[in-house]
């Protein structure tokens, strides 16, 4: 039986890693080829795959990922799967891939802080802060409220104040927005004090992720300074069911589009990890955005060198996230708060002006990268359907 189709986005030079179960069975660890999910346990004899997350694969490091990838890829290719390693992708649940140890999230995209500069602070002339491009900026966020596309997303609440606004009230979020960005999974952690460079990017992060960083925006203008995101934050982060390797990626590295002044030299690498990634914002399945991952200021490799310069360690699961994707034209912003120029500027949704989310809203994000075969190849969908607050 021939397992993929031809042109299908899910073919041999992609097969990201997920996590699923059968009819309410134990979850294990898959690959997606095709329309199809292929349970390693079964088709690798391996127990490794037999966990229900990726990370004691991931932990196993480089050398075995590309093992096990070669080996998939001749089974797959050959037609050379046993009875019941197969399962059609309507049949399975897919859950949360791996189980996040850490979650940090950066701002990596010039065209996003210039335009939440120019929102925030209209009348300074420079819409960057003095250390955006020397640093990668970041926040830490909550690791425990990141879950798998498709889980619902609650409104949040939280205390706001509008600029007219005597007081602080209380009450669920009414600026409700979306950052799409793309997120990478640390496989080798790396011990308390002992920084990773730039040159080891490859051996320490497995793969990629879409990520949807759900944002309350009148929660986090009211309570950002000075310490930067929290409750406008911490919510809800969505994150795709496939983590795609990074060998699948090998064709989409690119050049960063250039950066000045020169970096510090803990910063600088001999091959860049620019990567070209085109994504598509879907609301009420309309597209309202497409943004170029390929136009980020900051690569991952220089994300994760700064994070563990002070000497922080990592772990495997660990989640990193370019903040949002945004590129130079109104079509390629990456949040809503964008899109709309903080509301001012309503856009077209299914007939109905929009600016931020409503309760019964869906989101879904998508993304695509040339392939190693000459196409393209599809990385997993990020959707979340908005629910209202809790009483």
């Amino acid at each position: 039986m021939r397992l993929i189709p031809d042109a299908s986005p899910f073919g041999l030079d992609n097969l990201p890693y997920g996590v699923f179960s059968v009819g309410g069975g134990r979850p294990r660890v898959g690959v997606r080829a095709g329309n199809s999910v292929i349970d390693l346990a079964a088709a690798l004899g391996d127990e490794v795959f037999a966990a229900p997350s990726l990370n004691p694969f991931m932990a196993t490091g480089p050398a075995r990922w590309a093992r096990a990838r070669a080996r998939i890829t001749e089974l797959v290719a050959g037609d050379a799967l046993p009875d019941g390693a197969v399962h059609p992708l309507g049949d399975v649940e897919l859950t949360l891939p791996f189980a996040v140890a850490d979650y940090v999230d950066f701002y990596a995209s010039e065209a996003h802080a210039s335009n939440l500069g120019r929102l925030f602070r209209p009348d300074n002339p420079e819409p960057l802060l003095p250390n955006w491009k020397h640093l990668p900026v970041g926040y830490h966020g909550r690791a425990g409220t990141v879950v798998v596309s498709g889980t619902d997303i609650v409104r949040p609440a939280g205390q706001r104040k509008g600029p007219g606004d005597p007081a602080p009230v209380f009450g669920p979020s009414v600026r409700l927005d979306i950052e799409a960005e793309l997120g990478f999974v640390v496989g080798v952690g790396s011990p308390l004090g002992e920084p990773v460079t730039t040159a080891d990017f490859a051996d320490r992060v497995f793969g990629v992720v879409l990520v949807n960083d759900w944002s309350a925006r009148d929660l986090q203008a009211w309570e950002y300074v000075p310490l930067g995101p929290h409750l406008g934050k911490s919510f809800a982060t969505s994150v795709s069911a496939w983590v795609t390797p990074l060998a699948a990626l090998a064709a989409a590295r690119v050049p960063l589009p250039g950066q000045d002044p020169p970096v510090l030299p803990y910063l600088r690498a001999d091959a860049d990890w620019g990567l070209d990634i085109d994504l598509a914002v879907e609301w009420n399945g309309e597209v309202v955005s497409r943004p170029p991952y390929a136009s980020m200021y900051w690569s991952p490799a220089q994300m994760l060198a700064h994070l563990t310069v002070n000497g922080a360690s990592t772990r495997t699961g660990d989640l990193f996230a370019s903040g949002t994707v945004s590129g130079t034209g109104k079509d390629q912003r990456g949040a809503f708060i964008e899109l709309t120029w903080g509301g001012a500027e309503p856009i077209t949704v299914k007939g109905e002006p929009r600016a931020f989310l409503l309760d019964g809203d869906t989101v879904t994000i998508t993304a695509t990268a040339p392939g190693t075969a000459g196409g393209r190849i599809a990385l997993g969908a990020v959707t979340g359907l908005i629910r209202p607050a809790r009483a």
